[in-house]
């Protein structure tokens, strides 16, 4: 039990086959670590941001937090923005939500969550922006599922706020924020029509 054998079992076949496939590619793989993308995503286990777009390790590098939520208090996913942007200079920066996100509707919940309540407040000013519109929703999981997109949109605008993107862009840098909204009950990625590669673009677009 507190070895949890069967995990060291399935790395082992694994890392076996990938080797079969490929046998330099752990070789490879340790001398650089390059990807030109940044995946800010949920926590959720079934949105595995490597096998969703079908890419190896060392493409994309991850950063999860429940909702994919970009806080500019959050220290760690700021860190993990910074060291994306400055050392590994990615190209992309992609927000990636889901439908039917529990955190989401936990927050949409009148109901208390205990210390999550803190980080669901951040998703409860999103709900507030945009109350009417959806509120004008009936369906129950439509509304929920409109929200997690609207969350999604939020958060791209966020990370465009933050010093690191701003002084990024500044400088002359190529670099996109996307939004992106990820099916679990399909397995299909959809683009929420967000791509900003500058501020004018992102105040356009958010009003």
């Amino acid at each position: 039990m507190r070895t949890l054998r069967d995990f060291f079992e399935r790395n082992r076949r694994w890392a076996e086959k990938v080797k079969e496939t490929d046998p330099d590619f752990f070789m490879n793989l340790s001398r650089q670590q390059k990807p030109e993308y940044l995946w800010i995503g949920c926590s959720d286990s079934r949105v595995p941001a490597n096998e969703i777009v079908d890419m190896l390790p060392g493409t994309i590098f991850v950063h999860r937090n429940i909702a994919n939520l970009v806080i500019d208090t959050d220290l760690n996913c700021l860190s993990v923005v910074q060291y994306a942007v400055e050392i590994l200079r990615v190209r992309h920066i992609i927000v990636c939500g889901h439908y039917g996100c529990g955190g989401v509707q936990a927050a949409m919940e009148d109901r208390e969550h205990g210390l999550m309540d803190s980080w669901l407040q951040n998703i409860r000013d999103v709900y507030s922006r945009h109350r009417e519109r959806v509120d004008a929703v009936e369906d129950e999981r439509a509304r929920i599922d409109l929200m997690c997109e609207l969350n999604v949109i939020e958060q791209a605008a966020n990370l465009c706020r933050t010093s690191i993107v701003r002084s990024a862009w500044q400088s002359g840098r190529e670099l996109a924020v996307h939004g992106w909204i990820y099916g679990i009950e399909d397995g299909i990625l959809r683009d929420l029509d967000v791509c900003f590669t500058n501020l004018d673009e992102m105040y356009k677009r958010m009003g």
